[in-house]
């Protein structure tokens, strides 16, 4: 990838970052104004949702500003982790705000079932409500999507949050439908649930959610963790670095594929079989970087000289 290419891909994944804070900021405002006006917690944890999203769209503009920038005295690894770390404490914040939601809705449940009768709802507020954030999370899936198609598809943070905008969309929908079946049926097969609608309509919510962000949570805590990459990754690199193992003559021993945000390290365990020098093994390993990024983009590779797997045999271990 050239650096104006680089430039690019980052001048477009900024302005989509620009637009996410901007649409969650004003759907955080419009959930909190008709969660008021509508006594609806279900509207209330959606603006909270939207409030999160503003938050970490913020500090990912701020990381894919430098997610990409090379080595340096603070950061020898470079600054790949970065986009990891974001990922990891962003899910978990969604999960916080889910079990803060899902405490908030048992416990109206409970006071409702021992006489304490919830503020009615009012329904006039949510249909505008509805409508806006339902255009607003679209359009936002859709600029997030297709950015994240025209920069490479290896943007970890362009990826999660158009699979936010698009999961906000769903909840904001199944609120609508919950609430609408709630105004229409208050009379009729939901009136034993109807005064506490909300508040199950919010459980329902959290529960399928937490799939997600769970999932989220400990995809990101895997690359922190220095967890292997997918099968399909592995198997991606190995017929990468094929041709020019081949064209060397050596084996390869072992290989190691490891996922950090939009990065992969790649550890070739390489095996010559016979004396090489170290412009040969510069000269290899280059070719060898060449070829994976051709194949996986952000793939980096650390070249070890060596006649053993990753693991050395007991009898040769000092300890």
């Amino acid at each position: 990838m050239t650096a104006h290419t680089a430039e690019i891909r980052k001048k477009l994944e900024g302005r989509s970052l620009g637009i996410a804070m901007w649409g969650n900021l004003f759907m955080a405002a419009a959930g909190l104004v008709a969660g008021v006006l509508s006594n609806s917690n279900a509207i209330m944890m959606d603006g909270l949702f939207s409030l999160i999203g503003f938050a970490s769209a913020l500090l990912a503009r701020r990381i894919s500003r430098r997610v990409e920038a090379g080595p340096d005295k603070a950061r020898p690894y470079g600054y790949a982790a970065d986009e990891a770390i974001f990922s990891t404490f962003r899910s978990l914040s969604l999960l916080g705000l889910v079990l803060f939601a899902v405490t908030n809705a048992i416990k109206n449940i409970y006071n409702y079932l021992n006489g304490m009768a919830p503020e009615p709802l009012s329904f006039a507020p949510m249909i505008v409500y509805f409508v806006g954030i339902g255009i607003t999370c679209t359009t936002l899936w859709a600029f997030h999507y297709f950015t994240w198609r025209k920069t490479g598809k290896n943007s970890a943070i362009l990826r999660l949050e158009a699979k936010a905008a698009m999961f906000d969309a769903m909840i904001t929908a199944a609120a609508g439908a919950g609430l609408g079946a709630i105004y229409f049926f208050q009379d009729g097969p939901l009136a034993p649930i109807a005064p506490i609608g909300d508040s199950v309509i919010v459980m329902l919510l959290c529960l399928l959610a937490l799939g997600s962000y769970v999932r989220e949570f400990r995809g990101g805590l895997g690359e922190l963790a220095g967890a292997s990459a997918s099968a399909g990754h592995l198997a991606t690199v190995r017929r990468a670095l094929r041709p020019a193992i081949a064209e060397d003559g050596g084996k390869l021993q072992d290989m190691s594929v490891m996922k950090l945000g939009r990065t992969f390290l790649v550890t070739a365990y390489y095996n010559p079989g016979r004396p090489i020098t170290a412009a040969e093994i510069d000269s290899l390993n280059l070719r060898m970087i060449h070829d994976a990024r051709a194949a996986l983009a952000g793939a980096d590779v650390l070249l070890v000289i060596t006649e053993h797997r990753r693991r050395w045999p007991d009898s040769l271990n000092p300890f």
